[in-house]
């Protein structure tokens, strides 16, 4: 296989830097929302960059809400990311809808939300992802699969009706500081439109590809 060869070029949408809200966050809503009418693959799906004694760490969660203030997705505290943001609470997000030819990176400070916001949450998730938050310990070593599927067995038993939320699982929303859109384009040249925050104001400007 050559991967040299695979390439594609982007023509579906142009990006000006006039036709992007003078808000990056209610830019986003807008980008998000076509990407959700769309029928893109996973619209919420996004890379959450962590660093750790500088060295940088991702992976992908989904995005559960938007606020006027940031992003935010829940996960378990003690895992490797809750462990990295911890120590370092810069964290970068990136947003790929190849349907659309669209990126969005986002750069900010990371912070756990409220302790009732995290149970209200919680308990709109199914049963079994409510048991399964209890049973993986999670970035832990795992001796096998059947050790996860007991202790799952076993939750079910303790909790047959009702879940509490763990105390070491909840939310984290990111307020950001740099938004950067990218609208691919034919021959590479592509449109990139950035906010940056200074001064409690976002200011608007185009990149070069």
């Amino acid at each position: 296989m050559d991967l040299h060869a695979i390439r594609e070029d982007y023509s579906k949408q142009a990006l000006s830097q006039a036709q992007c809200a003078d808000n990056p966050l209610t830019q986003f809503q807008q980008w998000l929302t076509e990407a959700i009418n769309a029928k893109v693959n996973e619209p919420t799906a996004m890379n959450v960059a962590t660093v750790q004694d500088n060295k940088p760490s991702s992976r992908m969660v989904l995005l559960k809400e938007l606020t006027e203030q940031g992003f935010i997705f829940f996960t378990n505290y003690q895992s490797r990311k809750g462990q990295q943001i911890s120590q370092n609470e810069n964290v970068a997000l990136t947003f790929f809808w190849p349907e659309l030819e669209r990126q969005v990176r986002i750069e900010g400070i990371i912070s756990q939300i409220a302790e009732e916001e995290s149970d209200a949450y919680f308990q709109t998730r199914p049963y079994t992802s409510k048991i399964g938050a209890w049973a993986s310990y999670q970035s832990q070593p795992l001796k096998s699969k059947q050790e996860l599927l007991a202790r799952a067995a076993t939750l079910t038993l303790k909790h047959p009706l009702s879940v509490p939320r763990p105390l070491h699982w909840g939310g984290y929303l990111v307020i950001p500081n740099y938004v950067e859109f990218w609208q691919g384009r034919p021959s590479r040249l592509h449109d990139r439109i950035c906010y940056q925050l200074q001064h409690n104001q976002w200011h608007k400007s185009r990149l070069s590809p």
